[in-house]
């Protein structure tokens, strides 16, 4: 019961009252029957237009047209050259037209850490072969329905860059190995181009862009000249130019350019792996007072560029730009040509750079990059073999000494009739000789 004078209702009274009657519910409908002949036409419909949609996909697609039959994980070590073989002989030959000298991947020891020759690479139409070096056998194969550029190697990896159209942009590392499919990336190379690897990074040619792509990922981390797509506008230091040799070393990398402004050629000594890939780091960018020059050789202190009408060998310093040094070279002016693919024929050694220019071979220490002697009637840069310069005469092979130029001797070859440049390459005890489209295997 309530309080006096509360007005509040007592509980009773709410409970006597009769309650309300509940609204009825209306019936529902049936469920509708999903087995009729139009059900099922609709979903056979569907089902036809996924299905046809996945072929197509699969049809069209890049995974479609590309081939990959790998090989095993392990490779048995190249016996070490310890002395001159008294002579040579072929052992096998293959079809190379996408490489443009021996590919040849170093691989490293899983105990030591050290480097060693694993694989022969060859490349042609649309195909990658990675080879047994002692006797060509394929080891691994890869191939899309896409043609060549270029074949060439870094990291202990091979490395192929596919055309697409008007230029070359697919890029595929494959492990040198086991042909294993590792990082791609898409890029936009000129055609005609070459891959060279300073130790870090993968840097393309072209006379009017190029691109350098990071290790491992093959993250673009430079582009220079004449960008296709320009997103951030006058990040580039010169327009209009176009660009002669390139050369590489650790940590930067050296290109002739020729400016419609500039009296002379210059050579822009570059930094690969910039802030930001669209604005390039520029060590230094001198004037060389010639023209035709080539870019020959590049260490991280200096960079040597051939300038001819008198032919001599100009130094400059790798981190300032500063011209320091010349020496007179004994090169006739018909050599002194923009080299095929940007890129002047050079073999490294520890202690030389062997640069062919067209007609001879000139060894250059890697110290100073001044010339040391020249190797007259040569057919390319040359290689080393049991710790002497191998280099390609039209007699065959003849052997150097390296610090003096004294000739060792000659290893007489027969070329079939190939009279043209030859690169050379060694994987262990085998020779290996680039000979225009075709890769020959000497022992």
């Amino acid at each position: 019961m309530s309080s006096p004078g509360s007005d509040v209702t007592d509980v009773e009274d709410v409970l006597d009252e009769p309650a309300h009657e509940a609204a009825p519910v209306a019936e529902r409908p049936p469920a509708r029957s999903w087995r009729t002949r139009a059900d099922f036409i609709a979903i056979a419909l569907i089902a036809v237009v996924s299905v046809t949609a996945s072929v197509l996909t699969w049809a069209f697609s890049d995974a479609r047209a590309t081939t990959s039959v790998t090989g095993p994980s392990t490779w048995e070590q190249l016996p070490e050259v310890t002395t001159l073989p008294p002579s040579l002989a072929e052992v096998w030959r293959a079809k190379s037209g996408a490489s443009l000298s021996p590919v040849v991947v170093q691989t490293a020891l899983k105990d030591t850490g050290e480097e060693k020759p694993s694989t022969v690479v060859t490349g042609d139409g649309g195909e990658v072969n990675g080879r047994d070096p002692l006797t060509g056998d394929v080891r691994w194969r890869y191939k899309r329905d896409l043609p060549l550029c270029v074949v060439s190697t870094g990291w202990g990896r091979a490395m192929a860059l596919y055309s697409k159209g008007t230029n070359c942009s697919e890029l595929t590392s494959l492990d040198g190995v086991t042909g294993e499919r590792r990082a791609q990336r898409n890029g936009d190379a000129e055609p005609g181009t070459a891959l060279l690897n300073e130790g870090s990074h993968l840097i393309t040619t072209g006379s009017k862009f190029v691109e350098v792509y990071r290790r491992d990922d093959l993250v673009r981390s430079l582009e220079y000249g004449a960008l296709r797509a320009i997103v951030n506008p006058n990040k580039q230091p010169r327009a209009g130019c176009t660009y002669g040799s390139v050369a590489v070393a650790s940590g930067r990398f050296a290109m002739v350019e020729r400016c419609p402004d500039d009296a002379s050629d210059r050579v822009t000594i570059l930094k690969p792996n910039p802030d930001k890939s669209d604005e390039p780091k520029v060590f230094g960018s001198p004037l060389t007072g010639a023209k035709n020059v080539q870019v020959v050789a590049v260490t991280e202190k200096l960079v040597a560029v051939a300038a001819p009408s008198p032919s001599r060998l100009l130094i400059f310093d790798a981190e300032s730009g500063n011209q320091v040094g010349e020496a007179p070279l004994d090169i006739p002016d018909a050599d002194f040509t923009d080299p095929p693919n940007h890129v002047a024929r050079v073999f490294t050694t520890k202690t030389n750079a062997f640069w062919f220019t067209g007609s001879r071979t000139v060894a250059l220490s890697l110290e100073t990059l001044t010339p040391l002697w020249t190797a007259e009637g040569a057919l390319g840069a040359g290689t080393t073999l049991a710790g002497r310069a191998v280099i390609p005469v039209k007699e065959g092979l003849r052997v150097y000494e390296q610090a003096t130029g004294a000739v060792v001797g000659t290893i007489r070859l027969n070329r079939e009739g190939h009279t043209g440049p030859v690169q050379l390459a060694t994987a262990g005890p085998v020779v290996l000789e680039q000979r225009g489209e075709t890769l020959v295997a000497l022992r």
